[in-house]
């Protein structure tokens, strides 16, 4: 996307000057710069609000990367790179495990992206390799509170898939049995749902730091099922699932397509700059504003919108956030396709002995 002179001036000189989050002038200027793909919007939520608030709704710490650089690559497929398509989509290419890949969560007012990232990532490869034949949603709580002492105050992308495979986790979905799945597993997320950042549209939710939305810290992980788990997902003990096999990292697009094509979705980690939170839908390119954290997220596929190429990626912002839940990228911004992390593709999945 190319910028006339006088718009970047123009975009430099209000970020300078305006330190709080939410300025309808940035909002304005987003939205006309020329060829721009994505929309931005305001949320009262911010007004008031200065930027360095934001930091703290991110929970991917500095380091995240470079855990992950020990393990495996995935530089070898049988995949060929002329064989990879303009777009691609897991759901749709894999529809028996539709349900649980297109399953949005919700991090509620908590630092664990990356443990929401790898949980849905994992379901979604459970999912793939078994056939179907495994298809529940992991429980996010376990990993988060469990794999991790800060748990709410950030983690690193690494750190779910090693619990996993070591440890195992048990079932689990949203809160109260919201969400695809409904209820009736092992341990759900505990903490509230949240509106999220962007316009409110239809969110019913309320608002990070509004009641009902509070700033959480980390509870006690679980060490047994909810009440209103139901079998066989009500033994703490008996519902853990782990898989056998490498976790692999894949790095630059071509490797990364490759990975998610061979076994479904991959958890990344991307900086988010503070324009992000103004996102309503679209191919987002940072525009303007400065380095607000580091975010996990679950990459589902890619596509191509107007020449830009961009991936599609699943949020735990709930399902009324930007394009019901999932956002579009370009490929390149805030680093989001340096570094991603699954389980491998050949990577054996059952209950934990």
């Amino acid at each position: 996307m190319k910028y006339t002179v006088a718009a970047l001036v123009a975009l430099v000189a209000l970020a300078s000057a305006a330190p709080m989050i939410n300025d309808q002038s940035i909002v304005d200027k987003i939205n006309s710069v020329p060829s721009i793909l994505w929309k931005a919007g305001m949320n009262p939520r911010f007004d008031n609000t200065p930027l360095s608030q934001l930091k703290s709704l991110n929970g991917v710490k500095p380091d995240s990367r470079e855990q992950a650089l020990a393990l495996p690559r995935a530089d070898h497929s049988y995949i060929a790179d002329e064989d990879i398509p303009d777009s691609f989509d897991s759901a749709t290419n894999w529809p028996a495990c539709a349900k649980v890949i297109n399953d949005i969560r919700d991090q509620s007012n908590c630092g664990c992206c990356w443990a929401f990232a790898g949980a849905e990532a994992a379901s979604d490869r459970m999912c793939i390799a078994s056939k179907a034949q495994l298809l529940m949603p992991l429980s996010s709580q376990d990993v988060c509170f469990n794999s991790n002492y800060d748990g709410c105050d950030g983690g690193q992308i690494s750190t779910p898939w090693s619990f996993i495979k070591s440890k195992g986790v048990v079932t689990g979905g949203n809160q109260d049995g919201t969400g695809a799945f409904g209820g009736g597993y092992c341990s759900a997320f505990s903490l509230p749902h949240c509106h999220h950042h962007g316009p409110q549209g239809n969110d019913p939710y309320p608002a990070e730091g509004a009641p009902g939305c509070p700033s959480e810290s980390s509870p006690d992980g679980p060490s047994s099922c909810d009440s209103s788990a139901k079998s066989p997902h009500s033994s703490f003990s008996s519902d853990k699932y782990t898989y056998t096999g490498s976790t692999q990292t894949a790095s630059g697009v071509t490797a990364i397509q490759q990975m998610i094509m061979e076994g479904g979705p991959v958890e990344t980690a991307f900086t988010v700059y503070s324009d992000f939170e103004d996102y309503a839908g679209g191919v987002y390119k940072h525009t303007t504003g400065s380095y607000a954290g580091g975010h996990a997220v679950k990459i589902v596929g890619w596509g191509v919108d107007s020449g830009t190429k961009y991936w599609k990626v699943a949020n735990s912002w709930n399902p009324y956030w930007g394009e019901e839940g999932y956002f579009r990228i370009a490929f390149g911004q805030g680093g989001i396709d340096d570094q991603v992390i699954g389980s491998s593709a050949d990577a054996t999945w059952s209950k934990k002995a």
